[in-house]
């Protein structure tokens, strides 16, 4: 072998290092094996039943940036998309009496909406993806206040607010002797769901496929038959619809709709998209490394309350995550 072939292959191997999601799990399983010997409470059943309640929320969020990413876009809106649809559903329900089914698909159908008007400003108004989706945010936050004259909304039917705490198990008693389901939250399934449901799209689906072609190369994708226009579409009313669940979810958890609910989830799902591998200059994307982050991130959260600590500490430690995640992608592609 000669010597530039070796100094070629010397040369990859760092790279290797930073390679999908690897380190990301690595720090996530330090992380978990740390905090269960210095906090005896972190993993009690309790904690960790908490804990999935709030990453499947987190996580679900994050699966629809990771779409958007992947084309090379960004959605600034997902944090209102969830309060849109918890908002709905509250309205309906609570004073408009609907059926709790036929008001869910009313959220998920005002989500899907919002999410499709995303990509006809970014896609034929020809609006950057964060102003696009940055002003669909303002608009659809005033809204939620205006219709829900800006204060909390109680009353939704119980078995609606129970629905997040169900649990999929076996009988066990909690720690006051009173009988419950040890076992699995149902929020947490619903994104488990989601989670498989995604990644199928991306491994096996034209649609998977045309979605990193979009963001790897548009012009090439155009070229070679793609629709860009309705893969744009597709990704940010698919992103609307994601956040519309986690929204659902997230009000049946909070039993009231409350004007400000999602606000600043942006972020943490931006976080997670990011620090799972996802690039933001598109065509690189994990649904796996978003798993990972949006774990990773909620763990943060939670660690940050068990210990008491300023969730400004726990913003520091998130922003510093997603300033070194890319930091290395930059460097993957030098």
């Amino acid at each position: 072998m000669s010597n530039s072939a070796n100094t070629a292959k010397t040369a990859r191997k760092p790279r290797r290092l930073f390679a999908g999601y690897g380190v990301v799990f690595m720090v996530l399983i330090a992380v978990f094996v740390i905090m269960s010997i210095v906090n005896r409470n972190f993993m009690t059943y309790s904690n960790i039943y908490n804990l999935a309640r709030s990453t499947a929320v987190y996580g679900i969020v994050a699966l629809a940036m990771t779409f958007v990413i992947v084309t090379g876009g960004i959605d600034l809106s997902v944090g209102t998309h969830v309060g849109l649809a918890g908002m709905v559903v509250t309205l309906l329900t609570v004073y408009g009496g609907w059926n709790i089914f036929l008001a869910i698909f009313v959220a998920l159908l005002s989500c899907a909406v919002a999410g499709i008007i995303n990509g006809v400003l970014i896609h034929d108004g020809k609006l950057p993806p964060f102003i696009a989706t940055m002003g669909m945010m303002t608009i659809v936050r005033a809204v939620i206040l205006l219709i829900s004259d800006a204060r909390n909304i109680s009353g939704l039917d119980k078995a609606f607010t129970d629905f997040a705490k169900s649990t999929v198990g076996f009988p066990g008693v909690d720690q006051f002797g009173n009988p419950t389901t040890v076992g699995i939250p149902v929020m947490a399934l619903v994104w488990v769901i989601l989670i498989v449901i995604s990644w199928l799209m991306f491994r096996y689906t034209t649609f998977g496929r045309n979605v990193f072609a979009c963001g790897s190369n548009v012009d090439a994708a155009r070229l070679s038959g793609i629709s860009v226009r309705k893969t744009t579409y597709g990704v940010y009313l698919l992103s609307g619809v994601y956040c519309g669940i986690g929204g659902i979810l997230l009000t049946s958890r909070m039993a009231s709709g409350i004007p400000t609910l999602g606000d600043g989830y942006e972020m943490d799902a931006i976080a997670a998209s990011v620090i799972g591998g996802a690039s933001m200059s598109g065509g690189e994307g994990y649904i796996g490394g978003t798993v990972v982050g949006s774990i990773l991130i909620a763990t943060i959260d939670n660690v940050g309350t068990l210990f008491g600590l300023n969730s400004n500490y726990t913003d520091i430690i998130i922003g510093a995550l997603i300033v070194a995640s890319v930091l290395i992608d930059r460097f993957k592609r030098r």
